[in-house]
């Protein structure tokens, strides 16, 4: 039985001097040299007087439907000529700006 105690007795000991014993982790700061992203090249823009069904259904929002209402619109002289193609609003003209030209 005393040797029970003396054990307890040890081991609450140890365990409120654990902390100090075994240091806590510290922060590690990491460096990097290079940039880790990746960002794809910017697409080069595409005609619209000049592409395939296929090339303007690659563009974002550009569905089968839409891509033939912009054959059948041609020719353009600018790109806010598209607004005339039914189904193509200030919106979708915006974000389609970047990937084409007349």
């Amino acid at each position: 039985m005393v040797l029970f105690y003396l054990l307890a007795v040890a081991l609450l000991g140890l365990s409120s001097l654990w902390p100090k014993l075994v240091p806590k982790p510290q922060p590690v700061r990491v460096e990097t040299l290079a940039e880790a992203s990746f960002e794809p090249p910017a697409p080069e823009p595409i005609s619209l007087n000049q592409a395939s069904l296929e090339e303007l259904m690659s563009l974002p929002g550009v569905g089968p439907v839409l891509a033939q209402r912009i054959v059948e619109g041609r020719p353009y002289a600018r790109v806010e000529d598209l607004l005339r193609v039914k189904g193509i609003g200030p919106a979708t003209l915006e974000r389609l700006r970047p990937y084409v030209r007349p």
